[in-house]
């Protein structure tokens, strides 16, 4: 396959990331290094090979970085490919009944029912929601007066929670953004963590670590959320069905399946809100920040980006979006390099191929964007910053199942658009209004906690235009 080519430009910036070790790990260093950062445990050797095998204990793993390979086991063969022990037991905490966790024909009316939601033209009819929650954290950042020092981070989650709010869930979130965004880093960090007891297959039932802190997010996720559902059922009781707010709650409350007649259950209703709210923000906010990090140690690229934001957040709003090409490269150059879901994993219910080798059943796949998006056999200069690589004329070399930030097949992620159009938008916005530097001493880590966040966040000195 030919390398995805990228123009002469020097230096081009190399972001921080884990040097990958020369040999794989012991099997006592891979579980410590697994609870403490995932992203360490990758070995040089995988970088460049399609596919690698991996033993752990009671467990056949196959480490797949071949974009035929990739497809066979997300599209061409998806059905022999399901989300794996590990993935179901971090999935089953708030979200056992939600899209990203339901299989077969509960997934189907699912994914048939969000499916409009997440429409192109629903998308870009939210442009200007979008806009107002950028314009709103631009206003107190200005209300802040003069330099100060922001953790970027921490800021991101809240301006993503606010889009939702406005967008998704119109009635509001009935709670303080601060709080749910600490509730939120909280939880990330207490299921994300893997170690020695789901490595052994160790049953669910068995406690792991967090679990304290878990139980208390998750009781106060269901108070914010039983909130949200008895607010929207009290308005729907008393208008039109024609005037009822046309978002992602009315249609989880309102929907049935095509075949029973059967309207979700509170327990799915639920699983797919607190979905939403993590996925649909966490995400996002983490490329936010990454992109806000990586224009700030790229000069050059910042000027290009305010130069389009100065042009096009003057025109009109209808077509925004996909006029801000440079900016929108910036953020998929960001997702290349910290994909925020940096591992896929998948279990084999029967034998399979995948190029030339033998896959047996109950195996483990594992696909990491992560290593996909550096991999030495299929991008120049992978640990390097240089969006060109997403501009119109480049992108088109960038073969199907070598860039992966949202997955593939028939799971890929169903707001993908969403989240591409509020990060350009944002990052237009506030790139436009402020000069964004890192704070002198801020140590800048990519850790993986279910998502790819800022270790230590990421402070930076915030100055207005």
């Amino acid at each position: 396959m030919p390398l995805i080519s990228d123009v002469e430009v020097a230096p081009l910036y190399r972001p921080p990331a884990p040097e990958p070790p020369a040999r794989r790990l012991g099997l006592f260093k891979l579980l410590s290094t697994l609870q403490r950062n995932p992203l360490e445990c990758w070995s040089a050797d995988v970088f460049e090979q399609p596919i690698a095998r991996v033993k752990l204990p009671l467990l056949d793993a196959v480490l797949v970085h071949d974009p035929a390979a990739i497809r066979r086991v997300l599209v061409d063969n998806a059905a022999n490919y399901r989300k794996d022990p590990i993935q179901r037991r971090i999935l089953s905490v708030g979200l056992a009944d939600g899209l990203l966790s339901v299989e077969d024909e509960r997934w189907e009316v699912q994914r048939r029912t969000l499916a409009p939601l997440f429409a192109r033209r629903t998308v870009a009819a939210l442009t200007q929601a979008m806009l107002t929650a950028a314009d709103a954290l631009t206003q107190r950042w200005n209300a802040l007066a003069g330099r100060r020092v922001l953790d970027i981070a921490a800021e991101m989650t809240l301006v993503t929670l606010n889009v939702l709010a406005r967008t998704i869930f119109s009635d509001g979130l009935s709670s303080d953004l601060d709080e749910f965004r600490r509730a939120m880093n909280a939880y990330f960090g207490s299921i994300g963590r893997i170690g020695a007891l789901d490595l052994l297959g160790a049953p669910r039932a068995i406690p792991r670590p967090g679990g304290r802190t878990l139980r208390r997010t998750m009781s106060y996720f269901e108070g914010v959320i039983d909130e949200i559902i008895a607010t929207r059922r009290r308005r729907l009781d008393q208008m039109p069905q024609a005037e009822a707010p046309a978002d992602l709650l009315t249609l989880l409350l309102r929907a049935l399946d095509p075949s029973t007649g059967r309207p979700m259950s509170l327990a799915e209703v639920r699983s797919n809100i607190l979905t939403f709210l993590s996925a649909g923000h966490e995400t996002t906010a983490n490329t936010l920040a990454w992109s806000l990090f990586l224009l700030s140690q790229a000069p050059d690229w910042a000027r290009r980006v305010r130069e389009e934001a100065d042009r096009e957040l003057a025109a009109p709003v209808e077509g925004l979006a996909d006029r801000l090409v440079v900016t929108r490269a910036v953020v998929e150059e960001a997702l290349r390099l910290y994909p925020p879901i940096a591992a896929l994993s998948r279990a084999a219910e029967q034998g399979d191929s995948l190029g030339a080798e033998q896959i047996k059943p109950g195996a483990l796949i594992v696909i990491a964007p992560y290593v996909l998006h550096r991999h030495r056999a299929l991008w120049q200069q992978p640990d390097r910053f240089d969006p060109t690589r997403f501009l119109p004329e480049k992108r088109v070399a960038i073969a199907r199942y070598t860039y992966l930030p949202f997955g593939a097949g028939p799971r890929t992620c169903i707001g993908s658009s969403f989240a591409l159009q509020e990060a350009t938008l944002i990052l237009a916005v506030l790139v436009q209004r402020f000069d964004m530097r890192l704070a002198p001493g801020a140590k800048v880590w990519p850790q993986q906690k279910i998502t790819l966040r800022p270790a230590h966040g990421l402070p930076m000195v915030i100055t207005p235009r």
